[in-house]
């Protein structure tokens, strides 16, 4: 009788620690550990190009972390996985659980095509805390708004699990295994930017855990306040490592509730941002087209503009509003934006400038590292007002008074709009405002070394809340 073969299927869980899949793929015989990369079934959920350069160096690392073992194949994983059960004799497939509805379509369709070999198929749960069936209202049905979703469902529902150590020893299958190289995946984008967004990160496991015990020295002392500051280094910058599960969302959980507890305030309120990841994640569980559906269907009709300039200006910080131009850059520039800044850039978007909030929802997708489909589609629903508890559409961020109350010695805006360095504080918000003495001082002439405002803020404004009023009158 031959010795039991387990396929180990990594996704978004590119570690080794506090990993259920692996620990019980390595429990049930001789392991090989494989990653798909499914370009051509992902549609709508295709990577973008700074989540794929994220991939390359995570994948890399994760090989180290395997002694060099982990087995790349591209295509559908279905063909995949077959033709790997038909070439060796596996007897244990596993994987840990994903919540994208292509995903758990693709899934369940694997299950009920590969049980029919008599493989014993075995899925984990390891990327959330909860799943969303596990959190709902006393009737049955899910939340739609955060705080209930997160302090009365999650709150109280059943602790979630322990983190686990990684396999003490690992024992490989000795298998002659045709694969791909992590060259032949073609994952490093062209972009002039990809060894910019490298040089601030550390793509690695490791790398992953030394940011959260950074944080949690150096940061969550004052995220309840500090993490609208965005020169200030109260923030996590968690989220990519949580995305390709570098990192457990049980690891960051228990490390800051152990060491700080809910009664700290700071640590409360990074708890609750979990939940928010939780919260996104049960909206596009129960909600498949999150990503281009209006949970507020009156947002079907919304009178948006259609201005592929404005759009192009907002995409590469050129907008003639500094906080904003900060943003947009810091992201083309490093795969990450402040989570204040993504606020104020993206009721620019949708409500100064009108466009749909489907355009900032595509180029976070293509831009960001940690670009996620549920807190992505989520978020961007929540800023434009349509989505679940979202803010009001008529909460419109001014630019100006924003840059004045979170960047006030302007800091985050000398770091990424530098050709404004040399303008006194009181107008490095708001350029257009400064005399022309000041301006020739500074070295800046608007419309040429920096960009004149493409909208009026406060007029903007206006026919941002008049067409919202529109509105009112579907039914």
């Amino acid at each position: 009788m031959s010795s039991p073969l387990a396929i180990m299927w990594f996704r978004s869980d590119l570690r080794l620690k506090d990993n259920p899949a692996l620990r019980a793929a390595c429990q049930s015989g001789a392991l090989l550990p494989i990653y798909i990369l499914e370009d051509d079934d992902a549609g709508t959920d295709a990577m973008g190009a700074a989540s794929r350069l994220w991939l390359h160096h995570a994948l890399a690392d994760l090989n180290q972390g395997l002694d060099g073992k982990l087995k790349l194949f591209k295509g559908a994983a279905k063909d995949v996985l077959i033709k790997l059960c038909e070439a060796h004799k596996v007897t244990h497939i596993h994987w840990n659980r994903a919540y994208e509805p292509w995903r758990m379509s693709r899934d369940a369709d694997i299950k009920s095509t590969l049980q029919n070999f008599g493989i014993i198929l075995e899925s984990h749960k390891a990327n959330l805390l909860w799943e969303p069936w596990e959190v709902a209202k006393n009737d049955g049905t899910p939340y739609r708004v955060f705080t209930p979703f997160y302090r009365r469902g999650c709150l109280n529902a059943p602790e979630p699990r322990r983190p686990l150590a990684a396999p003490s020893a690992i024992s490989y299958a000795a298998l002659d295994c045709e694969s791909f190289t992590l060259q032949d995946l073609s994952l490093c984008p062209q972009h002039n930017w990809q060894d910019n967004i490298t040089s601030h990160w550390d793509i690695t496991e490791k790398g992953a855990h030394e940011r959260l015990d950074s944080f949690l020295v150096d940061g969550i002392s004052d995220y309840d306040e500090g993490r609208n500051f965005p020169a200030k280094p109260f923030v996590s910058r968690l989220s990519p490592y949580l995305h390709f599960g570098q990192i457990s969302v049980n690891q960051c959980w228990y490390s800051a509730l152990e060491r700080f507890g809910m009664a700290h305030k700071g640590c409360d309120t990074f708890l609750s941002e979990l939940g928010w990841r939780e919260f996104s994640a049960s909206l596009l569980f129960y909600n498949h087209d999150l990503k281009t559906l209006p949970l507020n269907q009156k947002f079907i009709h919304f009178p948006w503009r259609d201005s592929s300039e404005d759009l192009k200006k907002w995409q590469y910080g050129q907008t003639g509003y500094p906080i904003v131009d900060a943003g947009m850059r810091e992201l083309y520039q490093t795969g990450y934006m402040h989570n204040r800044v993504r606020m104020i850039v993206g009721s620019f978007l949708v409500k100064n400038l009108r466009l749909h909030w489907q355009h900032g929802e595509s180029w976070f997708w293509d831009c960001l590292c940690d670009a996620d489909h549920a807190a992505n589609s989520a978020s961007w629903q929540w800023i434009a007002g349509c989505g679940a508890d979202a803010a009001p559409y008529f909460r419109v961020f001014n630019p100006i008074t924003q840059a004045e109350k979170f960047d006030g010695s302007a800091h985050y805006i000398k770091k990424y709009v530098p050709e404004l360095a040399n303008l006194p504080e009181k107008y490095i918000g708001n350029p257009s405002a400064a005399p022309a003495a000041v301006l020739a001082d500074a070295q800046i002439t608007l419309g040429e070394t920096y960009p004149m405002p493409i909208v009026d803020a406060k007029q903007s404004r206006l026919d941002a809340l008049a067409a919202f009023a529109t509105l009112k009158e579907v039914g």
